[in-house]
């Protein structure tokens, strides 16, 4: 498909689906730190869903075409999706998750800039580039009020880098998939780069650095099977899906539910109550993903509007002309 589309109903749910498993995913990390690392779920997840998505491959015969030449831009990749996560894990040991979060997800503003500059189909227009600065200014309302009781220092703005490093990762990530030949192979190949790259780099890292710790439970597996099966195999084959049919700018700044999510669902399941800098924040934030979502649909209103004249005129004066 060399076009891509802009969101419709069908890709807002899906994306809304995909940001609340995201969500969820960072409550399950930190739920299971006691019994299993956070890098290490990380390294373990994405081994056991690469080995459910080579399965999937092998049955519809797909495994053949990981030797069509996008091997090159696949380790790239997988490269950068695993420094993602290294850096996630790094950033947690230092700030909070709520910073991680905030930092993490400025990764569509990293990939729409990305793209702006590649890409023409992805071009921003001016009502879009308020809607990123919107939705980002929310965000940082919403995480770094003075009200969340959050005290700066050293370790923190460490914390912090990581973490933005890491949303730029992903950003780098999505451009690498629009802008080479990733573009074009399936949403199963594209994955699984990404997932054995994970698996690779993390594994090896997680038992040099003392991230290795792994004693689980039976909430421990559970939460290994929720990573492994619904998050790095069924959520993130729906995103690569997703990214070969929509404008990735539009997908990726919609994303940004995934933090808002993450503390409501925090507030429900660990009893940590937003402030009320979370909630001006919330909705400056969804006003911002709606400027950038319909902005086409808004194009196309305007566009309508102004035709709907030009057709009217003539067609009027043509039936005055033709009375007897």
């Amino acid at each position: 498909m060399n076009s891509r589309l802009p969101l419709d109903g069908r890709a807002a749910a899906l994306m809304t689906l995909l940001c609340l498993l995201w969500s969820l995913q960072q409550i399950s990390m930190k739920a299971a730190a006691p019994e299993i690392a956070p890098m290490m779920m990380i390294a373990l997840r994405s081994g056991l869903a690469a080995l459910l998505l080579g399965a999937l491959m092998a049955r519809r015969g797909e495994l053949p075409q990981l030797a069509s030449g996008r091997w090159k831009p696949g380790l790239l990749a997988g490269a950068l999706f695993a420094l993602e996560y290294v850096l996630v894990s790094e950033a947690l040991a230092y700030t909070q998750a709520a910073h991680v979060l905030v930092f993490l997800y400025t990764s569509p503003i990293f990939a729409a800039l990305g793209l702006h500059l590649r890409l023409h189909e992805e071009r921003l227009a001016p009502l879009q580039w308020g809607g990123i600065g919107l939705a980002f200014l929310g965000i940082a309302v919403a995480f770094l009020d003075p009200g969340a009781g959050l005290e700066m220092n050293a370790r923190v703005l460490l914390g912090d880098a990581m973490a933005l490093l890491a949303g730029a990762a992903w950003g780098a990530t999505t451009v690498v998939i629009r802008c080479s030949r990733l573009s074009s192979a399936p949403a199963t190949e594209t994955l699984l780069y990404q997932l054995l790259g994970a698996f690779v780099l993390l594994l090896p890292l997680a038992w040099a650095g003392g991230r290795d710790h792994f004693a689980p439970g039976a909430a421990g597996w559970g939460h290994l099977l929720f990573q492994s099966v619904i998050v790095s195999f069924a959520s993130f084959l729906a995103w690569c899906w997703l990214l070969r049919r929509y404008l990735a700018s539009r997908l990726g700044v919609f994303s940004f539910l995934t933090p808002l999510l993450g503390v409501l669902l925090g507030a429900v399941l660990l009893g940590e109550m937003p402030s009320h800098g979370f909630l001006v924040g919330g909705v400056m934030v969804l006003a911002g993903i709606g400027l950038v979502s319909a902005h086409g649909l808004l194009g196309e209103w305007l566009a309508a509007r102004t035709a709907a004249p030009a057709l009217a005129g003539p067609g009027k004066r043509m039936s005055e002309s033709d009375k007897p």
